[in-house]
């Protein structure tokens, strides 16, 4: 019988990082023509800034990409400064040249001190961190108290039809899979990883995108252009076979078109919101602390 993973064992290491960092960068010189999820999040996250009655000092736009979110949060006039990093140097350029502040950095080893920051949003970002519950308790601490962190990643449902259709290709060809499209964390796992992590009032939902295309290689055209290409780790998967690839482009249209001819590719965005635990923040009451009982409530509004 094999022995146990120690519970200090480290994560699995699914995704090369340098790699992410490389398919970003080759996207930054055009990533304005395929910014549209980016943008439609960043918005969403902006919006959801706008909701709080909290003002917030020092932020930062963790894995900001052009550094879009970090201009609408300056814009919402909640924030004080901010600041963005990214794990690639040429977007980091693009958010430079946008007049940000901004540095490379990595999700998994973040700079910064613990109570250092009150605010930090995140979009389309941390779904290829290897170690996503460190980074979660990273970001917790460091946010001061009653700080507040927004993010938003890719989760289970995001490519599900590409999925599908490399599976049953690679099958029907080889007798076997390989990893083709990254695991991502379901809404359920993401509940637990932010109250794991220690955040107080977490909050996690998701935003469901339909986007069709021309043909499921003009989908493939879009996720190179965000910077979203495979990047698995070294020894995760095998190259897939030219045959492989033409055979599932097949089934995608033959299984996932519309009468119009276009076919369809679903992106799951799953939202988090939490705090920073302070004294200041409300708290449940203690069981049996109740002073009036259900029953008791039913009754009057009966007789009422």
């Amino acid at each position: 019988m094999p022995s146990p993973v120690p519970p200090n064992a480290a994560p699995p290491r699914l995704f090369d990082r340098e790699r992410v960092a490389r398919n970003r960068s080759r996207a930054a010189a055009n990533f304005s023509e395929y910014d549209f999820l980016k943008a439609r999040v960043s918005s969403d996250i902006a919006d959801r800034l706008a909701d709080t009655s909290h003002s917030f000092d020092h932020a930062f736009d963790l894995g900001t990409h052009d550094g879009q979110l970090a201009r609408q949060v300056q814009a919402s006039g909640k924030v004080g400064t901010i600041q963005a990093g990214d794990l690639s140097h040429g977007m980091v350029a693009l958010s430079r040249a946008a007049g940000l502040q901004a540095q490379v950095l990595d999700e998994e080893h973040l700079p910064f001190a613990p109570a250092s920051l009150d605010l930090i949003v995140s979009a389309l970002s941390l779904h290829w961190v290897n170690d996503l519950p460190g980074a979660l308790v990273q970001i917790r601490q460091a946010l001061k108290p009653d700080g507040l962190f927004l993010g938003a990643l890719f989760g289970a449902g995001t490519l599900s039809e590409l999925r599908a259709s490399l599976m049953e290709a690679e099958t029907e060809l080889t007798g076997g899979v390989a990893a083709r499209v990254s695991p991502l964390p379901g809404l359920r796992d993401m509940a637990s990883l932010m109250q794991r992590a220690g955040f107080a009032l977490p909050v996690v939902d998701r935003d469901q995108v339909v986007v069709r295309y021309a043909t499921p290689m003009a989908l493939l055209s879009d996720l190179k252009g965000m910077g979203e290409r495979a990047a698995f780790a070294a020894g995760m998967t095998r190259p897939l076979p030219r045959r492989v690839l033409l055979r599932a482009m097949e089934i995608y249209t033959e299984t996932f078109s519309d009468p119009d001819g276009r076919v369809r590719a679903t992106f799951e965005v799953v939202h988090l919101s939490g705090w920073s635990p302070s004294d200041s923040q409300p708290k449940p009451l203690k069981p049996g602390s109740a002073k009036v009982s259900l029953a008791d409530a039913v009754r009057n509004h009966e007789s009422s």
